[in-house]
């Protein structure tokens, strides 16, 4: 497809309770819980501007303020820091701000499902293509994932989404691809399954938490239609395109941490405290005094 539509706006579901991180979810959003110094939401908004998105939706629920305050100024904060002269940490702030007017939050008054998150974002997408990034899922890469997906839509100008093989006996976990063409890093996407069970599987591809979708998809969705968990599902709405728009599944360039799950947020915490070159030989030294314990 030539000239596919530019690639300017992105999602964020960001509704939900985080009841795997109680208590600390008790009074903040999961997603302001910190990978090193930067929270979840952090990295999420990094990525999608490195591969070009200007203008932000958080899909947010009550008790999630702190979200869109995070990313206000903090006029008392930097003006103390400026008078003590802490050059560095007015620096460390500088990617919490984001352009006035580029950043908006709309509520999700229940919790209905992804697919509905998305739907109420629909005055926000309008007839343009959007990215959705899961703040849940990070993925560590030389180029960000957002990037490559946002290069795979402007080769192919239809949905994209990312995948990653899963054990076969996981598949009731995620969304799962039943796949046409594959060259190995684009795979066609002829058919989706919300949560099949291992005998039942197309394959064993699953959908991590990047998309990039056009705006058919929205017609779908504003039916409302239940699926499985008795919510609105933006596997069956994505599904309903196919036939209709290019659907591809890209095997992206990274390592994928769950940090909706206790373990694969603590391993994320290693990773990518090991990534940063004045904490890494510390993060080694202490790790080799829980070696060969129980």
């Amino acid at each position: 497809m030539s000239n596919p539509k530019p690639l300017r706006k992105a999602v964020l579901p960001v509704a939900g309770l985080g009841t795997r991180f109680l208590p600390a979810t008790k009074a903040m959003p999961k997603e302001m819980l910190p990978v090193v110094d930067k929270p979840l939401i952090q990295y999420a908004i990094d990525e999608a501007r490195a591969a070009g998105i200007e203008e932000f939706c958080l899909i947010t629920g009550r008790g999630k303020d702190s979200l869109i305050d995070y990313f206000d100024i903090a006029y008392e904060l930097e003006s103390t820091l400026k008078e003590r002269n802490k050059v560095d940490c007015l620096e460390a702030l500088e990617p919490s701000s984001i352009q006035a007017g580029s950043l908006i939050a709309v509520r999700q008054q229940e919790p209905l499902g992804l697919g509905h998150a998305i739907w109420c974002a629909r005055s926000f997408i309008g007839d343009d293509p959007f990215a959705i990034l899961l703040p849940d899922d990070m993925v560590m890469s030389k180029k960000g994932c957002l990037k490559q997906l946002a290069d795979a839509y402007y080769e192919t100008g239809g949905n994209v989404v990312a995948v990653s093989e899963v054990p076969r006996e996981h598949t009731n976990r995620y969304g799962i691809l039943d796949t046409g063409k594959d060259d190995g890093r684009l795979v066609e996407v002829k058919g989706l399954v919300e949560k099949p069970k291992p005998e039942d599987a197309p394959s064993n591809l699953s959908i991590i938490g990047r998309y990039i979708l056009t705006p058919d998809v929205m017609p779908h969705l504003a039916k409302l239609e239940k699926g499985a968990g008795g919510e609105v599902q933006l596997t069956d709405a994505m599904a309903k395109t196919i036939g209709h728009v290019p659907f591809f599944g890209l095997r992206y360039e990274g390592v994928r941490y769950d940090c909706g799950n206790k373990l694969g947020f603590l391993e994320a915490q290693i990773a990518f405290a090991l990534e940063r070159p004045e904490l890494a030989d510390g993060v080694r030294e202490f790790l080799k005094k829980y070696e060969g314990q129980n």
